[in-house]
């Protein structure tokens, strides 16, 4: 979320303010960051209220594992009790690296039903397919003819793959994705985007290119052109998740439990066997020091093994801690086994029953692209108006 240059505008329709790139650093020093904790508790809506709106969605590749769940899914079920929330499958965003085409619809169907069965409620939130909605697309042009190329250049998460990958395996759209990601959190006027700290700068992205377009095209210029004025987009506000719900590799306590890594012992998925998991985590990573504890520099396995049990169990951390200090690895590692599969099996057999039930599914994401396409297609007539675009005509063809 491809710019190879800027939009070239003659000097009769340049605008009259073009704001400088080193807007981006003033922008993003204004950027609040608040807990889903917090926001939920201080934001809820009262009976007459205009509920804030949230948005969010993860990749189809891959299997969804913990990190995942706790890092995201799991804080929908949350914010969909208080927000107006829509959840995506990112399926446009799978494609940035090369993917098996034979996979990706099957994965995308995998994915969504694994949100419902983690308790997304689609009387609540609107569930759908990122691509069925192509609107996104059309907006993520418009944006790129407004985003310079220099911002796209300083992407981390591009430089880290780009040189995993190499040159030649590497397509214009790893460059670009933030600018589709951008247009899938703008489309909706979100309020709140949840992100982890490792998407907060696409985030900032996203704030600069809704600032830098209200500038460029909003106002008076729209007003001119019969529009109401004002802003084109919302500026989105970050949910960051509380601290202590970042999930760790299982056989490396200092990297991110992650859908890329090379091994499957690395991380939980969501619909592992049981079997599986108890050999995951039997085979973990761990130390040779006496005792369990948290927070221990020189024992990131116990920290993340321990964080695990915690968030599976929906216990603190002070009774964590006083159960498992004097454990050792061999007693400690059935007892988070066992609550791992507890915790899982009914959202697997949850999952198990919408996947044998097709019609349900396709419902589900059918209505939720038919709520999403109403907001999204709202926001990209409102921005061709802003750019100057001849007004599409809708004819009766009887």
């Amino acid at each position: 979320m491809s710019v190879s240059h800027f939009a070239v505008l003659s000097s009769c329709c340049r605008p009259r303010f073009a704001p400088s790139l080193s807007r981006a650093s003033a922008l993003r020093s204004r950027i609040r960051c608040c807990t889903t904790l917090t926001s939920t508790s201080s934001e809820t809506p009262t009976p007459t209220s205009v509920k804030k709106r949230v948005v969010s969605g993860v990749q189809p590749t891959g299997s969804i594992h913990l990190g995942n769940y706790f890092g995201a899914i799991k804080n929908w079920v949350a914010l969909q009790n208080v927000y107006d929330t829509l959840f995506f499958i990112v399926d446009l965003h799978a494609i940035t690296l090369p993917y098996d085409t034979q996979q990706l619809s099957k994965a995308t169907r995998s994915t969504a039903a694994i949100y419902l069965a983690c308790g997304v409620d689609p009387s609540k939130a609107s569930v759908f397919v990122q691509s069925h909605v192509r609107a996104h697309v059309e907006l993520m042009w418009l944006l790129s003819s407004t985003t310079p190329i220099g911002w796209l250049n300083k992407m981390i998460q591009f430089k880290e793959k780009s040189r995993k990958a190499g040159d030649e395996e590497v397509g214009v759209a790893l460059l670009t994705y933030p600018v589709l990601m951008a247009s899938d959190i703008l489309l909706y006027q979100s309020d709140f985007v949840p992100v982890g700290e490792d998407q907060k700068q696409h985030l900032e992205l996203t704030r600069d290119l809704a600032e830098r377009v209200n500038n460029l095209y909003g106002g008076r210029k729209w007003k001119k052109l019969g529009g109401r004025g004002g802003t084109i987009f919302k500026v989105p506000e970050p949910l960051i998740p509380p601290a202590g719900a970042r999930i760790m590799s299982l056989t490396d306590g200092l990297s991110k439990m992650s859908k890329s890594a090379p091994s499957d012992q690395s991380r939980i998925n969501i619909l592992d066997p049981k079997d599986l998991i108890a050999n995951k985590i039997k085979r973990c990573k761990t130390d040779s020091f006496p005792g369990l504890e948290f927070d221990n520099s020189e024992r990131p396995e116990c920290n993340n093994l321990l964080s695990i049990y915690q968030l599976i169990s929906g216990k603190t951390k002070e009774e964590v801690v006083q159960e498992c200090q004097n454990m050792n690895w061999g007693a400690f590692k059935p007892l988070l086994t066992d609550a791992l599969i507890d915790h899982l099996h009914p959202i697997q057999v949850r999952y198990e029953e919408i996947m044998s039930d097709s019609g349900y599914l396709d419902g589900v994401l059918a209505q939720g692209a038919r709520n999403a396409a109403d907001i999204a297609d709202s926001t990209l007539n409102n921005v061709y108006q802003a750019m100057g675009f001849l007004k599409r005509l809708i004819i009766d063809a009887k």
